[in-house]
């Protein structure tokens, strides 16, 4: 494709936020399509550098109103591919049960699902895109993500203008005990660090709170694990930055999500500036309840 151009496949699950997703990639500039056949993604990339006047950039939304032609994209993504023109899928995710009380506040029917339940539609539609969200570039689960994050995102990955584009770098806390983000390129478990829940005066407080701060990362065997991890990025990074990944995201979990992960996850995103990439810092589970502890 010219120089400065992307091609961008935004796919995923019924109700997770796709073409809130499109419509984000058009306000960066993107000539956006919804709900495009798969068959005629590769027409599409390649019209759009052959044409008088060739979009740099854009974006096509198929899912699975596409019918059994989905089960066909990585063939069609390959044959982009072979065209020298290069794909990039953006897969959006959420949990069932978020999905489920989406469509039950909207009252539509779920496109993959006739007369079965909702359920049994997400349950179908999942099989169908598995092989999909595998190859993806970048996969955001919005379950617990708002419009504001999720255009942030967007726009961190497929900002308009920053071509070729530099790898962006997201670090997330979360909490084991709420399921691991399926959007996590690499998952740090932290849990073998001593709990502050079990410390009166912390357990109110978070991971963002100095004193719990201090009381995890003095901790020698803290230090140790983030010296080491710093050194698994120095040669992970520029590895990923050269296959080209665009956006990398590395979860740090502890129980709950809300002490030890997010102490852990600050000063990791800390670290990654210094590596003079673009980093976000997002705590996943910080506000919900600590039944069970951290």
């Amino acid at each position: 494709m010219p120089e400065q151009s992307r091609f961008v496949v935004v796919t995923g699950l019924s109700g997770a936020g796709k073409s809130q997703a499109l419509r984000f990639l058009e306000d960066l500039g993107y000539f956006c399509i919804d709900n495009l056949p798969p068959s005629l993604i590769p027409a599409i990339a390649e019209l759009g550098v052959s044409n008088e006047r060739p979009r740099t950039r854009i974006a096509v939304c198929v899912d699975v109103r596409g019918g059994e032609d989905l089960q066909n994209l990585p063939a069609f993504l390959d044959e982009v591919s072979e065209k020298g023109i290069r794909p990039e899928v953006l897969f959006l995710e959420s949990s069932d049960a978020v999905i489920q009380k989406r469509y039950s506040e909207s009252r539509r029917r779920h496109p993959a699902a006739s007369q079965e339940s909702v359920e049994e539609g997400i349950r179908r539609e999942r099989e169908l895109l598995s092989p999909i969200q595998s190859r993806a570039d970048v996969v955001l689960d919005t379950s617990t993500m708002s419009v504001g994050q999720l255009r942030e995102r967007v726009a961190a990955v497929f900002q308009a203008g920053q071509l070729p584009p530099k790898m962006a770098v997201g670090v997330m806390s979360f909490g084991f005990k709420y399921g691991v983000p399926p959007e996590a390129d690499l998952v740090l478990d932290v849990r073998f660090l001593p709990n502050p829940h079990y410390v009166a005066e912390l357990r109110a407080l978070s991971g963002e709170d100095a004193k719990v701060g201090d009381f995890v990362m003095d901790n020698p065997d803290a230090a140790e694990f983030l010296e080491r991890v710093k050194g698994l990025l120095r040669f992970l990074m520029p590895r990923y930055a050269a296959e080209p990944k665009s956006y990398l995201t590395i979860a740090v979990g502890c129980t709950g999500g809300r002490h030890r992960s997010v102490a852990v996850a600050r000063a990791l995103v800390a670290f990654v500036r210094e590596m003079d990439c673009a980093a976000r810092l997002r705590h996943r589970d910080i506000e919900r309840a600590l039944e069970g502890g951290d």
